[in-house]
């Protein structure tokens, strides 16, 4: 084949310039929003799911089905469906997976059981390919772990300014169904704003290591790390209230928790994107993962609510600073940064990992083992960081 016949392969990435055209900040924003809003549910589904149980269209088993399922195939939509759209559709991707979630979300509002969790775990797949849309503009930003912070920082800010007024204004008149009725309407605003969003992505490099852009070996390794991570903290986090009822604090004590945790969760992502590009990922998330492993033995130690209100902020905060840094560990990992493009998907599926293997080991009268669970994913995790670290190419 002649030099005019070859197919055009895309330069190596640079450190510290965007891969491909830089996008207007028009395009950035519109790209944001659409990425903010497909994370949404995470954040407000306990509120609604808990809603929905209690207006009995579902049981205390079908509302953490519902809402596994939902994490799950958000997970596999970041992961699969989105690749599957390619970075050359990427409008198309937006306004039609806006549009099957908004619908998925009216769909909501009218079934009940079995049929519910469906419906939901169908949403999960448009929202994970909003969520690759996004994720595909950070990895070839040139400073990732910086827009990494930025957007976990925001979403976490959305999701408590959005549950919040649901809360306020939407639940009390119009019940759960009005939540879902709101969401679908922030949906609607993410399909108009697809419109500004760059009409392609510039692609990522391939190479041997690479073949058919799947990401390299120890891009998948790296992916393993991604996935421990999220696992250890919602194996936890989901058990904190049971935790802390365990501990005899009085049911305040659990509401404070959250809240200490999601300003420290607020503070954390901040202080990453603010350090992004100054500190080591490897120190930044081995540091971190640490402190997590110790606030997780002071929480497993059913201590006085002061030390547990202290342990829940320090567990959020290391947990939204080190997170951005998991980025730049798969890019190192994988220089082509397909692994790190697959990223949410590994996370989304260790949030609903989590859970489900925590609940294999918790008994009605002992929900200690969670936090044991959740010591040797962190463990696992720091393995293999280590590794990936110490095996690193010079």
């Amino acid at each position: 084949m002649s030099a005019a016949e070859s197919p055009a392969v895309a330069p190596p990435p640079v450190a510290g310039v965007w891969i491909g055209a830089p996008p207007s900040q028009v395009q950035r924003l519109a790209v944001f929003w659409i990425g903010l809003v497909g994370v949404l549910f995470p954040g407000v589904g306990p509120l609604l799911l808990g809603g929905l149980e209690g207006a009995g269209r579902l049981t205390a088993n079908q509302l953490g089905l519902a809402g596994m399922g939902e994490l799950v195939a958000m997970g596999v939509g970041a992961a699969v469906l989105g690749p599957l759209f390619g970075d050359r559709r990427l409008r198309l991707a937006a306004v039609s997976c806006g549009l099957a979630l908004a619908a998925l979300d009216l769909a909501t509002t009218r079934v009940s059981g079995d049929l519910l969790i469906g419906v939901r775990a169908l949403a999960g797949l448009p929202a994970g390919v909003m969520i690759w849309l996004i994720t595909g503009m950070i990895v070839r930003a040139p400073r990732p772990e910086r827009w990494a912070g930025l957007y976990l920082t925001i979403q976490t800010l959305l999701q408590l300014g959005v549950v919040s007024a649901i809360g306020a204004f939407v639940v009390g008149p119009f019940g759960p169904d009005g939540g879902f009725v709101v969401l679908a309407v922030l949906t609607v605003s993410a399909v108009l704003v697809s419109l500004a969003i760059p009409a392609a992505y510039a692609p990522l490099v391939e190479t041997e290591d690479n073949p058919k852009g799947l990401p390299s070996a120890r891009g998948w390794i790296a992916l393993a790390a991604v996935f421990c991570f999220q696992a250890f903290i919602l194996a936890l986090w989901i058990y904190a209230e049971p935790l802390s009822r365990q501990a005899g604090h009085p049911a305040s004590v659990a509401s404070a928790a959250f809240a200490v945790s999601l300003a420290a969760q607020v503070a954390g992502g901040a202080a990453a994107t603010a350090l992004a590009g100054r500190l080591s990922w490897f120190w930044s998330l081995a540091v971190a993962v640490a402190l997590a492993i110790g606030a997780l033995f002071v929480m497993a130690a059913l201590p006085a609510a002061p030390v547990f209100l202290a342990a829940a902020g320090v567990f959020g905060f290391v947990w939204l600073f080190a997170s951005p840094y998991l980025t730049p560990l798969a890019i190192e990992a994988d220089p082509s940064r397909r692994a790190a493009l697959l990223g949410p998907g590994a996370s989304l599926l260790g949030c609903g990992a989590g859970p489900l293997l925590a609940s294999f080991v918790v008994t009605g009268a002992d929900v200690r083992p969670a936090a044991w669970l959740a010591v040797g994913l962190a463990l696992v995790t720091l393995v293999i960081i280590a590794f990936l670290h110490l095996t690193r190419s010079r």
